[in-house]
């Protein structure tokens, strides 16, 4: 899907810029929230149909996205917003809005500092120890970090890091793995 991420990367930035001249502090989150919910609308079935389908318009094709998210949304979308939808979908590329989804939220975290850590445990962690282990890691690293947590049991026991390029296997399975190395040489 590299293609895909060539092709969003283009509108992640645009919709960066016009959430940053807002003047609202809370531009980034409500343009996030956007992309994410544009994202979850474009992912249906029925709306890929639509999307896919030569019959309906690309002006069709925007005011439906505009329509349904507007539906869960109290104060409905920008006239910004509204207007990066109907490029969207002028464009033919409301398809990669997960990508443009996910490339803006990559922006906005860089922007604000935080940085995401994947955390993998052996065992599923309780909120007290995943917040000590947050808490150690954004000492750590020096900023913000935005964790998500997956349960792999083959990792036997203890857990693996991974932030940006930076893995820390603090694992069973990783230890025995490098004792195995080293016995090898």
């Amino acid at each position: 899907m590299a293609e895909n991420v060539t092709l969003a990367r283009p509108y992640a930035e645009a919709a960066f810029q016009l959430a940053r001249s807002e003047s609202s502090p809370l531009a980034l989150a409500a343009w996030s929230d956007l992309l994410s919910r544009l994202s979850a609308v474009a992912a249906r079935p029925e709306m890929e149909e639509c999307i896919g389908n030569p019959s309906v318009s690309a002006v069709q094709l925007a005011q439906l996205c505009v329509d349904v998210v507007a539906a869960d949304t109290k104060t409905g979308l920008s006239a910004d917003q509204q207007s990066f939808v109907r490029v969207l979908a002028d464009n033919d590329r409301l398809i990669v809005l997960p990508e443009i989804s996910e490339l803006f939220n990559e922006l906005k975290h860089s922007h604000e500092g935080v940085k995401d850590a994947e955390i993998t445990s052996a065992f599923v962690l309780d909120d007290a120890t995943l917040k000590t282990l947050v808490a150690d890691l954004e000492r750590k690293f020096g900023g913000k970090i935005q964790a998500t947590v997956k349960v792999d049991a083959e990792l036997i026991g203890g857990v693996r890091i991974a932030v940006g390029d930076e893995v820390i296997d603090a694992s069973v399975r990783g230890k025995l793995a490098a004792m195995a190395i080293a016995l090898k040489n």
